[in-house]
């Protein structure tokens, strides 16, 4: 195979993955539009948009500030096809503020006093599946005074 042929090659695959890639955040950022977003009902969601395609078993961490004086909604919000996700919101220290585990809720309401950061850990079940399916899971803040 000649240079030209590998580099035609490359650059190819390279396009593919960027386009599937590129695909699969708007896939996510559609189900969060129709999905999601109607969840957070009287709570006006902040400009993050933060969203990851998982499959089961996997877990992802997200770092948030939240401004004092404010109620918040934190919601986590999942493609039917990962199952029931569970989340839990930790104080910069790692102290546990909330376990979604045992609630049958996907949103965690809370006002804070003071900014500070905390970091919101989510979960995907494990599965006994042959296939794996890949999910979005998004984790949406809104605010009001």
């Amino acid at each position: 195979m000649t240079a030209i042929h590998q580099f035609s090659l490359a650059a190819f695959s390279l396009l593919m993955v960027l386009f599937s890639a590129s695909d699969a955040n708007a896939q996510c950022r559609t189900f969060t539009k129709k999905r999601c977003l109607p969840q957070l009902e009287d709570y006006v969601q902040n400009d993050n948009y933060n969203t990851a395609v998982l499959i089961p078993g996997d877990e992802a961490e997200l770092e948030l500030t939240f401004f004092g004086d404010r109620a918040y909604r934190l919601l986590v919000c999942g493609h039917p096809v990962l199952g029931d996700l569970t989340f839990q919101v930790l104080d910069s220290r790692g102290n546990g503020i909330y376990d979604s585990t045992d609630k049958e809720s996907n949103h965690f309401d809370f006002r804070v006093a003071n900014t500070q950061q905390m970091t919101v850990r989510v979960q995907v079940p494990t599965t006994d599946a042959v296939i794996e399916h890949e999910g979005c899971v998004s984790i949406m803040v809104g605010s009001k005074g």
